[in-house]
């Protein structure tokens, strides 16, 4: 990889982590006011409770980047041509698997 992808995926990183934070202190604060600003009914609760997430959000990204990590280690063993689309394809197919493998295991989880 070279110096223009390096410093081109660092600032699509630090982008996005500043985005998550942002967002993530904006749910706090309004999360903070719909709880301080007296009883709570049912529509209310149900708001700040899908605010929170649903608590899977952990399971997501480490289905997802554990089989990009496989993807990545695969396409270091296999043989191809420099503009060869093939190491974009595998690594697509593993991240699919892992949006895959977290679907199967999310429906698992909800069946009673």
């Amino acid at each position: 990889m070279n110096q223009q992808n390096s410093a081109f995926f660092a600032v699509i990183g630090l982008a996005v982590t500043i985005a998550w934070v942002i967002i993530s202190w904006y749910n706090y604060r309004l999360k903070k006011r719909i709880i301080d600003s007296g009883p709570l009914n049912d529509e209310a609760l149900g708001f700040v409770k899908k605010l929170s997430g649903s608590g899977t959000e952990a399971l997501k990204w480490g289905c997802i980047i554990f089989s990009a990590g496989m993807g990545l280690v695969v396409i270091d063993f296999i043989k191809y041509d420099n503009g060869s689309s093939l190491p974009f394809g595998i690594e697509a197919m593993f991240i699919a698997a892992g949006f895959l493998v977290y679907y199967f295991a999310l429906k698992k989880q909800q069946q009673p």
